[in-house]
């Protein structure tokens, strides 16, 4: 099977890493050429366009930063698409716009697939990350062996769209968590509790998640690089807020989110790294939530196995 792979930035990179380093035929294309130069270093091939990876390509999977970006892709492949095609959007996007461009595929005759991420970028690196898969269960049978080199836990989760979905809850779930656990951290530190304790204290009881255990440490470091930027956070709470709206929910949490990570880009710049966020307690405060001992960087230290298929339980 030929893969071609669209996208070679953060998690993008990492993911066509973990297809090299299996043995994956893959083909790679993206904007800026020294990314691609690096992959075919490794042994890639220059997909050159996207036009020529679906021509080539039995699968081709893109990763891209915005809807925007990936109708711009698909655009030039679509007149490519044709039986035994399969397309695999791994960005956070927009589930109407995957509909759409998906319905564009299936009628062309290939098949889509939204195929989101989970976990990190460190767990990305190591082909442990989650993955969730909307697609009909035919292809996901097909598509499954490609997707365990990729990632650790994979969910089908139904149809075409219901994936992007669920990644962006669970995107506004990782966001609603750093801005309550900078919230706690500033508040023990004006209370003069250890940090290091309190990272502890956290981690070890009911106020848990998989936001504090991972970029909780980058914050008392100093760190403060998750390679996650304040505008794909944005886009990604804006996307469920778009949902909430599209269904009449009349979410309270969600707006007061999304006024926080734009004072954020305003104070530190659009493309800040998410986690300073924490800055804006530290400048409201004078205090610094910082503590020894906690790493620059994320490093996933689980070895790297074959994923498996996840599945849910559907009853009722």
């Amino acid at each position: 099977m030929k893969v071609g792979f669209i996208g070679l930035g953060n998690v993008g990179g990492k993911l066509s890493g973990s297809l090299l380093r299996n043995g994956v035929d893959l083909y790679v294309h993206d904007l800026d050429p020294a990314l691609v130069a690096g992959k075919v270093a490794k042994g890639a091939k220059d997909g050159k366009t996207p036009a020529d990876l679906m021509q080539v390509c039995d699968v081709v999977i893109t990763c891209l930063p915005s809807p925007a970006a990936s109708a711009a892709v698909m655009a030039d492949m679509l007149p490519h698409v044709g039986p035994g095609k399969i397309w695999l959007e791994m960005s956070t996007t927009d589930a109407a716009e995957i509909a759409r461009l998906g319905r564009a595929v299936i009628d062309a005759g290939g098949a889509a697939v939204d195929c989101p991420v989970s976990g990190g970028c460190h767990r990305a690196d190591t082909g442990n990350i989650s993955i969730f898969a909307g697609c009909d269960r035919p292809t996901f049978e097909r598509i499954l062996p490609l997707l365990t080199v990729m990632g650790r836990r994979i969910l089908h989760t139904g149809d075409l769209g219901t994936a992007s979905v669920l990644k962006v809850m669970t995107n506004y779930l990782a966001t609603v968590n750093l801005i309550s656990v900078c919230e706690a951290m500033t508040v023990m530190k004006a209370a003069d509790i250890n940090l290091a304790t309190t990272f502890q204290a956290i981690s070890m009881s009911s106020g848990t998640s998989f936001v504090h255990e991972t970029e909780s440490q980058l914050i008392l470091s100093g760190a403060r690089d998750v390679n996650f930027t304040m505008d794909l956070v944005q886009k990604d709470i804006g996307l469920f807020q778009k949902l909430a709206d599209q269904f009449s929910v009349p979410l309270e949490i969600s707006p007061m989110i999304i006024d926080i990570i734009a004072d954020g880009q305003k104070r530190y710049g659009m493309r800040a790294q998410s986690d300073r966020i924490i800055e804006r307690l530290e400048d409201a405060t004078g205090l610094k939530i910082l503590a020894d001992g906690f790493p620059q960087e994320l490093v996933d230290d689980e070895p790297e196995e074959r994923g498996y298929e996840v599945r849910a339980n559907v009853n009722g």
